[in-house]
Order: structure tokens, then sequence, then C-alpha cells
């Protein structure tokens, strides 16, 4: 895990210097992934690496856990509320909608989710134009093969560190790193609605995809999910610079 770890931070490293930029930006959700990221980008720019809160509903906990990871990585950091922008923007979008008998019930909670990941996103790379950072995504390899991600939302970034890592083997470099214990544990959920779960949205288990992704035996049913999850999402895979772990 060590030279893992290592491999990634000098990976970082180069992407930085290539796009000639100073530093790198994630924002923290208080989930398992983007600790992770907060706690290697520091290691790489200990100096020049900002991690953002950005709430939009948010619970206290996933505040709290934010906070928590903050303290843990000793990244610098900034909250930006987008609760009361999501709020109006939406309501805007969806009078206008209203206005024109357009405005279809049954898409509005995945509609105002995915704004809610686009908003981060525009609020992230503002940041990042500010401070001439790259943005680092937070997908792992389990999120990326599915497509479990917002197109231009968590899913538009300049980098992507972990993405040929399965989910447990981002919770051991997590332990490894020092993230907080009920980080490590705690149920991922994109924080798209109160009381969502990546597993119930996706209808099948991190292990069961991380098994699959390592060409072991899965039931059937979990097989076709995580297929049909895969051929439906290929153009939201374009091609970001991604970390390649040596083999």
């Amino acid at each position: 895990m060590e030279k893992q770890v290592e491999q990634i931070v000098q990976w970082l490293r180069e992407q930085v210097k290539q796009a000639g930029v100073k530093g790198l930006v994630v924002g923290i959700s208080g989930g398992l992934d983007s600790a992770v990221v907060s706690h290697l980008i520091h290691r790489a720019f200990p100096d020049n690496s900002l991690g953002v809160l950005l709430p939009i509903y948010t619970s206290d906990e996933n505040l709290d856990d934010a906070k928590q990871v903050a303290q843990s990585s000793g990244i610098q950091t900034m909250t930006v509320d987008l609760t009361d922008t999501h709020k109006t923007m939406y309501a805007e979008i969806k009078s206008s909608l209203n206005e024109s008998d357009a405005f279809i019930e049954e898409n509005d909670k995945l509609a105002g989710a995915n704004l809610r990941a686009r908003l981060r996103m525009s609020t992230l790379y503002a940041l990042a134009t500010n401070y001439n950072y790259l943005v680092v995504g937070t997908d792992n390899a389990a999120e990326w093969y599915t497509g479990y991600f917002t197109k231009y939302g968590d899913g538009g970034v300049d980098i992507l560190p972990i993405v040929e890592f399965t989910k447990q083997e981002v919770r051991e470099m997590a332990k490894y790193l020092g993230v907080p214990d009920q980080v490590v544990e705690k149920k991922p959920s994109a924080d798209l609605w109160e009381g969502q779960t990546d597993e119930d949205e996706m209808g099948t288990s991190y292990d069961t995809i991380d098994a699959y992704l390592k060409g072991e035996q899965i039931p059937d049913r979990d097989k076709e999910i995580i297929e049909a999850m895969h051929k439906k999402t290929a153009h939201k895979r374009d091609g970001l610079p991604q970390f390649h772990r040596e083999k």
C-alpha cells in the first residue's frame, strides 16, 4: 500500500507539472472516496491543495464527517453552501417547465439530484480557476465501470487518481492513510437526496461489482445489472487522464 500511495502521489505531481498549474482541489463529501483523495492530494501538495465542502441540503452527519476528513488529512478547506442556489435555480427551471406544461413528475428527483452534482462541479472549477489548480475526481473502479456518476457533475473533473482501484482497495487505502473509522465504515452515498445510498440505487453491492471486475463468479442477476449499467453509460467514459498502476 505504501508503494501504491507513493506512485499516486508522484503521478499527481506529474499531472500538475504537465498542466502548468500550481496545485489540486477536490470536493469533500464526507464519504470514503473523497476522503482518500483529500489525503492523497495533501500528500502531493501540502501547501497547494484545497478540500471544498459543498453542502446542498446536506445532513449534519455528512458535514461532520467531511470536517473530520479535513482534519485527518490536514488539507486546507473552504465551505461553499449551495443550498439556496440550488433551491432558486431548480425552482426557476420547474416554473418554466410548468408554464410550458412540460414538467415530468417522475423525473423530478433525478433532475434535481443531478443539478446538485453539476452545481458542485461548477463551483470547484470556479475555485480551481482562482487558485490555478486542477479539479481532482473521486471515482473508483466500480463507479467508473458502471457509470455511477453524474456526467458533467462529479464526473466533470480534470484527473482521476483512484479510478483503477476497487471499492475494497480504496477502503484499505483509507485505513492506511488514516481516514476516520466512521467514514471508512459508512454506507456509500452520493448525497443526492435524504436517505439515498449507492447500493440501493444501483440494485447491487460494491462487493459484488468488485468481484465482477476481478473476474470472479457472481449471481447472474447481478451480472446482468452490472453489464447493463456499463453499456448504458458508455458515453460517460470519455478519456480523462487516469492513474495506471504498475503491473
